[in-house]
C-alpha cells in the first residue's frame, strides 16, 4: 500500500522556505509571500513558478542557490510531533498485518529541501518542485513545478509504478487494473489544505482513503473538507505513538488487507466456475462494485 503525503503544513507546521531560506536572505515570510502573490498577479504567472523565480532572484548576492545548499537548508525544517519516528512505526504496524507500506511525497515545495530534511530518507519517491542547475551547480531555471492540479498525475505514477517523471509514454499507455502496481484502493492520501483537494477527491473516488490534518485548534478547513465529502477523516497533525492518525491508519491497513483477501477469495470460485464450463479464465476479476466500475481520468 502507499501512504502519500503533502509536506508543508501536513508534516511540517510552516512552509519549508520559512525555516532556513528566508532567514538566510533576511526576508520576513509575510513580505516574501505577499511579493509572490503580487508578482504572480501582475504577470499572470503560476504561483509555484513565481516563488521559484523569486527565490532565485532574491538569493543573488546573499545565498548561493545550489543543489547542495538547498539540500543543506532541509536540515532546518521542523516537524509536527511524532513525524520523525512515524515512518518506522507505521512500517512495523503494517508488517503486523502483512502489509508492505511505501511512503511518497507529492508537494508544491522543493525536492532538495525535502530530501535534505530529517525525514527525507523515508520516501520511495518525492514528487515536488526542482531546479535545473548549470555546470557549477547553481539553480538556473525551474525543472519541475507541482501545483494543485498537476498533483493528480503523480497518483497515477504511483498506481502504475512509473516513478520516472520523464516517462510520460508508459504513464499514458493503457494498463489493465490487474497489472497496476498499487491499486487506488490501497492508497491513503494525507493533506492539509485546498491544494490537496484534487488528490483527496480522486483517491476517494477510486476506492482509496483521504485524511485531512490540521494544526492544534485550527480545525475549520479540515472539518470543511470532511463535511463536504472531500476527506474521510479530519484529525490533528499529531503523529505521536497512539495518536488519532496512527489509530486511523492502522485500522485502514487492516481494512486494506481484509479487502485484498476477500478479492482473492472471490476470484477463486469465479475462476473455478469458468474452468468447469470450459471457458477462458480471465486474469482480472474485480469485486462487484470494485475499481473497474469507472473510467480512468488520466
Amino acid at each position: 500500500m502507499a501512504l502519500i503525503y503533502d509536506f508543508d503544513k501536513t508534516l511540517s507546521p510552516k512552509d519549508m522556505q520559512e525555516y532556513s531560506f528566508l532567514p538566510g536572505i533576511n526576508v520576513e515570510p509575510d513580505v516574501f509571500w505577499k511579493l509572490c502573490n503580487d508578482f504572480g498577479v501582475e504577470h499572470q504567472m503560476d504561483g509555484i513558478l513565481t516563488y521559484m523565480y523569486l527565490m532565485r532572484k532574491m538569493a543573488k548576492g546573499t545565498l548561493d542557490l545550489t543543489r547542495e545548499e538547498l539540500t543543506r537548508l532541509g536540515k532546518g525544517v521542523e516537524f509536527f510531533p511524532g513525524v520523525e519516528t512515524w515512518f518506522d512505526r507505521i512500517n512495523h504496524i503494517g508488517a503486523q498485518s502483512d502489509v508492505l507500506v511505501e511512503h511518497y511525497i507529492i508537494s508544491s515545495g522543493l525536492t532538495e529541501i525535502i530530501r535534505g530534511s530529517a525525514i527525507g530518507k523515508n520516501f520511495k519517491a518525492i514528487f515536488a518542485g526542482s531546479f535545473c542547475y548549470d555546470a557549477s551547480g547553481r539553480a538556473v531555471w525551474p525543472a519541475t513545478a507541482v501545483n494543485y492540479t498537476s498533483k493528480t498525475q503523480y497518483l497515477f505514477r504511483i498506481n502504475k509504478g512509473i516513478l520516472d517523471i520523464t516517462n510520460d509514454r508508459d504513464l499514458n499507455a493503457f494498463t489493465p487494473e490487474y497489472m497496476r502496481r498499487i491499486p487506488f484502493s490501497n492508497m491513503i492520501y494525507v493533506g492539509d489544505g485546498l491544494t490537496d483537494v484534487p488528490c483527496m477527491k480522486m483517491t476517494k473516488q477510486k476506492g482509496g482513503y483521504s485524511i485531512a490534518v490540521h494544526a492544534p485548534g485550527d480545525t475549520e478547513l479540515a472539518d470543511d473538507m470532511l463535511l463536504q465529502g472531500r476527506a474521510d477523516f479530519s484529525v490533528e497533525a499529531d503523529y505521536s505513538p497512539g495518536s488519532e492518525i496512527e489509530q486511523v491508519v492502522a485500522m485502514l491497513m487492516r481494512r486494506i488487507r481484509a479487502s485484498h483477501e476477500l478479492s482473492l477469495r472471490h476470484a477463486e470460485p469465479v475462476q473455478r466456475a469458468h474452468r468447469r464450463r470450459g471457458e477462458h479464465v480471465p486474469l482480472d476479476i474485480p469485486m462487484r462494485g470494485g475499481m473497474d466500475d469507472g473510467e480512468d481520468v488520466e
